[in-house]
Formats: structure tokens, sequence, C-alpha cells
């Protein structure tokens, strides 16, 4: 096996602590433009702003209390989702993966027939099906529906993540393995997988991020998520460049922290 620290593909240099922070000015500043054209805009159009009503919607203070407004509390269901999904697309991601890889022609053709049947429908016609027609037959609730369908399409694509970086270790590291005394499942936890992770962190970042987003439409089956509870304020309040510009900027927020989260466990990982 390859010695430690000496993997033999080149490792990158790791990027110095400021990068991060000079990636989030960057950020920053797009967002910004992009602000002001949407303020002049709407300004155009002789839209009232009211910001001063927006608090009341992320927290609520009662009898000197502080809990949360409507849009923290659809943020904490999307949260829930998206941490469910993303786990349970990764398992299935991993073991559709693993399947392709085998020697099964029946677990070959399972794992082909979902990726071209998920990969090749929309993910709003799959969240309709499953609610729609399995979650009667299988007596599910709607929150269950939800997290079946984002897995299930999410998984389909972080199949290829992971297959790709298994494919990518060199074929001398299953020879090692199996001489010494390794199974293919052993082989697979011990050996390929800790060296494919650290390939496949930054495409499964990615994947990650598109789940967080592809999430908003669990709105369409009435799950009161982040986008639910902003369609719900605008449809009470007509505050809609307000709440859609709050919506944008917390699922932002989400997908940042989840970056840079990221960034710092892969830097450790190489180190």
């Amino acid at each position: 096996m390859t010695p430690p620290g000496k993997d033999q593909t080149q490792t990158p240099a790791v990027l110095p602590g400021n990068h991060v922070w000079g990636e989030l000015v960057k950020y920053a500043l797009v967002i910004g433009v992009l602000v002001m054209l949407l303020v002049r805009g709407a300004e155009s159009l002789g839209y009232n702003w009211q910001w001063y009503r927006i608090p009341q919607y992320l927290v609520r203070v009662q009898e000197g209390q502080w809990f949360p407004g409507p849009l923290l509390e659809g943020l904490k269901v999307t949260l829930q989702i998206t941490a469910i999904s993303l786990l349970l697309a990764f398992a299935l991601g991993l073991v559709t993966a693993v399947l392709r890889l085998s020697g099964a022609v029946l677990g070959k053709m399972v794992a082909r027939g979902y990726l071209e049947l998920i990969r090749n429908t929309p993910l709003l016609v799959q969240i309709f099906f499953i609610y729609f027609v399995l979650s009667p037959i299988l007596n599910i609730d709607r929150f269950t529906s939800a997290v079946l369908a984002l897995s299930l399409f999410e998984g389909a694509y972080a199949s290829e993540i992971f297959r790709a970086g298994i494919v990518s270790i060199d074929r001398g590291q299953w020879e090692a393995s199996f001489s010494l005394g390794f199974g293919t499942l052993e082989a697979y936890r011990y050996v390929i997988l800790p060296q494919a992770i650290r390939r496949m962190l930054p495409p499964l970042t990615s994947q990650a991020i598109s789940l967080i987003k592809d999430s908003a439409l669990v709105s369409t089956i009435a799950i009161y998520d982040l986008t639910m509870q902003g369609q719900a304020i605008i449809a009470e309040t007509f505050l809609t460049f307000e709440i859609w510009f709050v919506v944008a900027a917390i699922y932002l927020a989400v997908t940042l922290a989840l970056s840079v989260g990221i960034n710092v466990m892969e830097r450790r990982i190489r180190m």
C-alpha cells in the first residue's frame, strides 16, 4: 500500500486561512451589487419598502421571552429535512456505486435502472408521485415523503461521485488489501474509502448544497419549510421583495456555513 502522506496523486497545496475570508468578501460584494440592482428596479416600480416589519417574522418576543418566528421555524424544518435526506442520499449513493462496481449482474441492473429512472425525471414529478401515489399505499406522511423523494434524487447523483472516487484509487491498493487477507468489504472500509473520501469531499459538498436548495420544492406538498413560510407571509402581508430577500439570505448563510465547514474538514484531513 502507499505509505501515509505519499498518495500517488499529488495533494493540492493547503490554502491560507485568509482565503476563506477573501471568498466571503467576494460573495458579499456580488450580493451587494445584486441587491442594489433589485432595489433600484423595485423603486422604479414605486414599491414601498417596509423592512421594519421583517424582524417579527424572524423572532417574536412574548412576556420578555424570545421565540423563533415563522421564518426560523421554517428554517428548522428545512434543516431537519436536509440533514436526514443528506445522510440517506449518501448511504444510498454509496450502496449504488458499490453495486455498479460489483460483479453481481442483478445488482448492476438494479443500480443502473435506479439511476436512469431518477436522473431522467424531474424532482418535482418524483415528489408528486411519492406523495400522491405511494404515500397513501405506504401510509407515510408529508415529511417522510419529502425526505424519501430528496434522498432518492440526490442519491442518484451522489452515486456517481462515489463511483468516480472509488475508481480513482490505484488498483494496487486493492491488491495490497487482498494480500493482507482483507475481504472486499474490509478493503472498502479500511483502505479504499478512507483514501477516496479526500477526493470526493468537494463534489459531495456541492451535492449537499444542491440538496439544500432543492429542498425548497417540498413546499409544493404543503410542508411548512422556509420557502413555504415565506409564501404564507407574503400572502398575508404582500411584503414580496423583503421576504424573498430574507429567505434568499438565509439559504445563502446556510450554504456558506456548510462550505466553510467542509473546507476546514478537508484541510484537516489532508494534514
